[in-house]
């Protein structure tokens, strides 16, 4: 039975170590349906115990849903390099399962296709989903991914601005669409895409050194566009 109210850090803890030293995933899955609801593990990423809010966080990455994603886009702000990991494989955990449950069946599929670089036969998948459930986010950026490994960098950036519409903390989209703007040579709009992905991650090392080259070659002329 689920408990009501607030949880108790150090009795969550104590909760679910033993599952945690066996690695005991279905039982720790269990325990965590049928005891707490995602919204009372989501009051421990406010906090102060900073083991009770890396614990929830993998808890979230598990059970976690809509209502989560906001608190646990606040925790990649965090300076702690685990809790921005965990809050960044949390959210992705749950962007994947945002669908229906026939649309989360595609998506799953369309990304194992895409695994193996069936781009096309990924593609499919993927637009069977928004088909299945339109406001799928995550659906729209992993066809956005397919199209970008395909060069399609217009169609791409389409279904990243999409993705973003959505779910507007999507840094993984907001960088995408960075990607497709450098290689279609408009660097500027390039930088305001990994900008505002970084302002949501600001963790992305990678994007941070994107943007210093971009604005290298900005500094060079070679943007294609006069803004």
């Amino acid at each position: 039975m689920k408990t009501l109210g607030t949880i108790e850090p150090g009795a969550f803890i104590e909760a679910v170590q033993p599952l945690l030293e066996r690695q005991d995933l279905p039982g720790l899955l269990s325990l965590l349906k049928t005891r707490w609801t995602p919204d009372q593990l989501r009051g421990l990423l406010s906090g102060d115990h900073t083991d009770a809010k890396k614990v929830a966080l993998l808890a979230l990455g598990l059970v976690g849903t809509g209502c989560c994603l906001a608190e646990l886009a606040k925790q990649l702000q965090d300076p702690d390099p685990v809790v921005n990991e965990m809050a960044e494989h949390a959210l992705w955990s749950i962007w994947f399962r945002q669908g229906t449950p026939q649309a989360n069946h595609e998506l799953h599929r369309g990304a194992q296709a895409l695994g193996r670089r069936e781009f096309e036969h990924a593609t499919v998948h993927f637009s069977r989903a928004i088909e299945m459930c339109p406001q799928f986010a995550e659906a729209y950026n992993q066809r956005a991914i397919a199209h970008y490994l395909q060069e399609r960098w217009e169609r791409s950036i389409e279904d990243c601005r999409k993705a973003i519409e959505l779910m507007p903390f999507h840094f993984g989209a907001l960088a995408g669409m960075g990607h497709c703007h450098a290689h279609l040579g408009q660097l500027r709009r390039a930088i305001r895409c990994y900008e505002k992905a970084l302002a949501v991650n600001p963790h992305q090392s990678c994007v941070k050194q994107a943007i210093c080259e971009l604005k290298r070659r900005v500094r060079a002329g070679e943007d294609s566009e006069t803004e």
